[in-house]
């Protein structure tokens, strides 16, 4: 039976002091010549922790020290802002011990909860064992109870023996003034769905039984539909079955009597999108009387349109794969940042609260590698200069900020970039955020360049960078039909050509998916009409739907060829719309024209609007080399149209190089390669 404490347990209340302390810092007037609040880093915590209101101008509803009703409310509202916080993956992997991870706590309770940071998240695998033979994607290495839930290796986190899993953890991180979270995955382990283990019914306390028979671990997973990237770990469960509803439902209602507040939840995004175990996760925890955030991970091939069906049901999201610490991963967030600033997806209406599209951590400081084995052993491979163009894109996207590196051994250059008051104001508290396009770029003594050049990709049409995953709601996912070459072999074509180079539209051949017979039956009723795509007719190569292995944010997703399997991520049907759909994600192929090496080179630009009547603009060089980038204080007007810069004087700080000036008409500054200018402008 799940504890009381499950549903009555809230964060405790801020102190008499603190309260006192946020009456002062909301009545402090900012000078002209100061720019930003000198006190804004007390202020800035206080505020997060009693979730002041903010109005869609950009001010907040707070009079003295009496909280409003609208301040009530929001204290019960998620996310009001870009959370903030640290995660164990990019400096320990899968092997962070709980010795290691509470003195990360204390560390960041001390330093970074100051300025905002308040979440300290397990990444994954904490249940595997850290032993010879475990790696990241390795079977039978893992700690399940009884009803097939994972808890965490006794060994690496010693507290949680007797069953106790995470609380005692959890209550240290709480008594620091934190918010605790973990990492979990798709479904059921494969561990369990072999063990064929029970399912808790947690409202009797005991196995789970429906129509007259007990029901297991094999009921309820589908084998078939296991993470592409981590096909030994976890599958899908069905969510169409009690079952497979309840089991899901006994894993984060143990999260909650744990005392868990954040749930990153991955291998169901983006390519591996499973919308109806998100949609069931989302109803579990609203259902809770106490607050869990939310986040999603990661975001391979995620456009606006696909997040949309996905964003009212969590609080963070990712957009990209992986991001680690090269300038190619940095720069392929520029694209898509712009995409979902457009589509007003910033700060929407998420579960029960606000949801906020997700760059990923910030590998900074003390690092280790993309599924190593190894806790942190190097530095970060960014220079300064892209470090600032990192923060500065994540503060002005709104992303939320989730430091990677090793607080434990935390430099002073790192700290200061990400405790900067100006990047932090930005990305708690602006509004109006978005990319800028009236730049215009000189390099050296050249001519004038233009924001971006774009090219189509060259190359045969079935280069898998052409291919690519898109919602079925997506208007362009409409564009497959059958062609037959004779009465035993068809194609299943794209509708048109992309480009001149092309005499004919790309096409993949079709065959039914080769099933074994002692299995044939099983999947003939779930997958019946489902197909094999192949790259070409006699080749054993059948595309999938997402790549089996994980992505950095500078690779391309979406399908890939592999050798063909029995699995749903490469079973798909034909619609009589002409929509190709997965059966893995639900998802349907397509194929676009692709632009060589997007986002990773010309001149960019972000605006937005500060509570205090502010704009700031941010200028990004991605060339190779320097570049004068300008703007006129006339074309700032026509993204911000309630702004009166006719005839304005605006006096400017550019944070990264101390600049000081006032202004008329122009705003110009020299930016070195794959660096930026941000500027602070109060105009009258």
């Amino acid at each position: 039976m799940v504890s009381s404490k499950v549903v009555s347990k809230f964060f405790a209340h801020q102190t008499d002091e603190n309260l006192r302390s946020n009456s002062e810092h909301g009545k402090h007037k900012m000078t002209d010549a100061e720019i930003l609040p000198r006190h804004f880093q007390s202020y800035h915590q206080s505020r997060l922790l009693i979730g002041v209101h903010q109005r869609g101008d950009g001010c907040d509803e707070m009079s003295g020290g009496v909280p409003s009703e609208a301040q009530l409310v929001a204290e019960s509202e998620h996310a009001t802002s870009p959370p903030r916080g640290w995660n164990s993956y990019d400096s320990f992997c899968w092997t962070i011990s709980e010795e290691q991870f509470l003195q990360s706590a204390e560390i960041i309770s001390n330093r970074l909860r100051p300025h905002g940071y308040e979440y300290v998240v397990v990444d994954y695998l904490w249940y595997r064992r850290k032993v010879e033979g475990a790696y990241t994607d390795s079977l039978g290495f893992d700690v399940i109870d009884e009803w097939g839930r994972l808890m965490p290796d006794p060994e690496r986190w010693p507290s949680s023996k007797g069953g106790k899993g995470f609380s005692e953890v959890a209550k240290k991180v709480h008594s620091m003034g934190l918010k605790f979270g973990v990492h979990v995955m798709r479904g059921i382990s494969l561990q369990a769905f072999s063990a064929n283990t029970p399912i808790l019914d947690t409202v009797k306390g005991s196995a789970y039984e429906e129509s007259g028979r007990q029901w297991m671990a094999k009921d309820i997973g589908l084998k078939e539909r296991a993470c592409a990237w981590m096909s030994h770990g976890f599958m899908s469960v069905n969510t169409k079955l009690e079952a497979g509803r309840a089991f899901l439902r006994s894993l984060y209602l143990q999260y909650a009597e744990w005392g868990v507040d954040f749930v990153k939840h991955d291998c169901v995004f983006g390519d591996d999108l499973d919308i109806d175990e998100i949609s069931f996760v989302s109803e579990v925890l609203r259902k809770l009387d106490r607050p869990i955030l939310y986040s999603l991970s990661p975001g391979t091939s995620v456009t606006p349109a696909m997040a949309k069906d996905v964003s009212r049901l969590v609080n963070m999201y990712r957009i990209t794969g992986d991001d680690w610490d090269t300038w190619r991963d940095v720069a392929s967030h520029f694209d898509i940042s712009r995409d979902f600033s457009t589509s007003k997806m910033i700060g929407a209406k998420g579960l029960l609260g606000r949801s906020w599209p997700d760059l990923d951590m910030l590998p900074l400081g003390w690092l280790t590698d993309p599924g190593s084995n190894k806790g942190p052993h190097r530095t970060c491979n960014l220079n300064l200069d892209e470090k600032r163009t990192q923060m500065t894109l994540w503060a002005m996207a709104k992303s939320p900020l989730m430091f990677g590196g090793d607080v434990r051994n935390l430099d002073e250059t790192t700290y200061n970039l990400i405790t900067n008051p100006t990047l932090l104001e930005i990305n708690s508290f602006s509004s109006k955020n978005m990319e800028f396009p009236y730049i215009t770029g000189i390099k050296g003594s050249r001519g004038k360049n233009k924001v971006m050049s774009r090219h189509l990709t060259e190359g045969g049409m079935l280069n898998t960078r052409a291919l690519g995953v898109t919602t079925c709601k997506d208007p362009k996912a409409y564009g497959w039909s059958i062609k037959a070459l004779d009465q035993d072999l068809e194609q299943i074509c794209w509708k048109e050509k992309l480009g001149s180079k092309f005499e004919e539209p790309p096409c993949l051949y079709k065959r039914k998916p080769l099933l074994a017979s002692s299995e044939e039956m099983i999947y003939k009723q779930k997958y019946q009409g489902t197909l094999h795509l192949l790259a070409s007719d006699g080749m054993e190569l059948c595309l999938d739907a997402s790549p089996r292995r994980r992505l950095t944010s500078k690779e391309f997703g979406g399908v890939s060829f592999s050798s063909c399997k029995r699995d749903a991520n490469q079973m798909w049907e034909l619609n009589a719309n002409g929509a190709l759909v997965n059966s893995y994600s639900g998802l349907c192929a397509t194929v676009d024209s692709l632009e060589a090496d997007v986002g990773s080179n010309g001149i960019r630009s972000w605006i937005a609007s500060g509570r205090r009547g502010e704009i700031y603009l941010a200028f990004f060089n991605l060339n190779p080399e320097k570049n004068v980038i300008s703007a006129k204080l006339t074309d700032l007007a026509k993204v911000l149209p309630w702004k009166n810069l006719n005839g304005a004087s605006c006096k400017y700080h550019e944070i990264w190089r101390g600049k000081f000036g006032v202004t008329k008409q122009l705003i110009s500054i020299a930016v070195a390669r794959h660096s930026c200018a941000l500027f602070v402008l109060l105009c009258d």
